[in-house]
């Protein structure tokens, strides 16, 4: 895109033929204390001979770019940071809406200061920041579009909280938006490795990490579900993207969930990204989607 161009932005559902995307630069990513997927990285790291080389991370997020203009999907950076090794994770440090960004407040300590890289982005590319998460802690990942009008809101305690994703319910609410909290266990991070929407009214969902009433309201939602499991889910199987019209990009290790896409006539692009998921994040950890045509 020529850079005297205005950069799109704006969504009204996580569905929808993406055109252009947030993403990290991954110049400076390593392996840090992260969240329950990196800690069980660290404890295997000599059982497993798990090692971090950078060349192979800077290959794969390469690979992954790729995909994205391969299909069309203008992809636009924040900046790296030496201080941030984990911004490259984009999706937690914003959230986009179709009022504008929401600046997310990062609990875990190796990523609190994202919002520098962050918003120093949205300012560069004059779109407009709509809020700042200030009541306790709230992340992009927890932040899911069900269907224009509905937003399904997560929290772990050690990741998101309650009084986070209350503070954004209320923003919703007072824009004529239904918003629904819900908790999960902490081995799953974010929302976006639980419910990840596919195409309207079709998603991923574990199943296992959901209390019942959620299920539940899902089913009032009309939201057909494609099951991941428990197994799946713990090591990012359902965090996926997709780019709209039938196709999904996905990660190589997803072995079931890519079955399972096909079988349900999805095009898939599996791309390896092992430095990444063993690092605590998998593709839809590493995007945010800034604009999507309505569906």
């Amino acid at each position: 895109m020529n850079s005297s161009q205005k950069i799109p932005w704006g969504i009204q559902a996580q569905t929808g033929v993406l055109t252009d995307v947030l993403l990290g630069k991954p110049d400076h990513f390593r392996w840090v204390p992260l969240n329950s997927i990196s800690a069980v990285t660290f404890a295997n790291q000599q059982s497993m001979n798990y090692r971090f080389d950078k060349d192979t991370a800077m290959r794969q997020h390469q690979r992954m770019v790729e995909v994205y203009e391969e299909n069309g999907v203008r992809c636009h950076f924040a900046e790296s940071d030496e201080g941030l090794p984990s911004s490259v994770f984009t999706r937690d440090s914003s959230f986009m809406t179709p009022w504008g960004a929401v600046i997310a407040s990062i609990q875990t300590p190796p990523r609190r200061r994202d919002y520098a890289v962050i918003s120093a982005f949205y300012r560069s590319a004059e779109i407009p920041i709509w809020k700042w998460i200030t009541a306790d802690h709230f992340e992009g990942g927890d932040f899911v579009i069900i269907k224009p009008g509905v937003t399904l809101l997560g929290w772990s305690g050690d990741r998101s909280t309650r009084n986070g994703a209350e503070q954004v319910a209320k923003w919703m609410d007072e824009m004529g938006w239904e918003a629904f909290i819900v908790p999960i266990p902490p081995q799953f991070v974010h929302m976006d490795a639980v419910v990840v929407m596919l195409e309207k009214g079709l998603a991923l969902v574990c199943e296992d990490a959901l209390p019942a009433y959620a299920i539940d309201w899902l089913d009032k939602q009309e939201i057909r579900r494609i099951p991941v499991s428990y197994r799946d889910c713990v090591k990012l199987g359902g965090n996926l993207v997709s780019l709209g019209n039938h196709r999904v990009l996905s990660m190589a290790h997803n072995l079931n969930v890519n079955a399972q896409l096909k079988a349900e006539g999805f095009e898939v692009y599996a791309v390896e990204y092992e430095m990444f998921t063993l690092g605590g994040g998998g593709v839809h950890c590493s995007c945010h989607e800034l604009h999507r045509e309505p569906d």
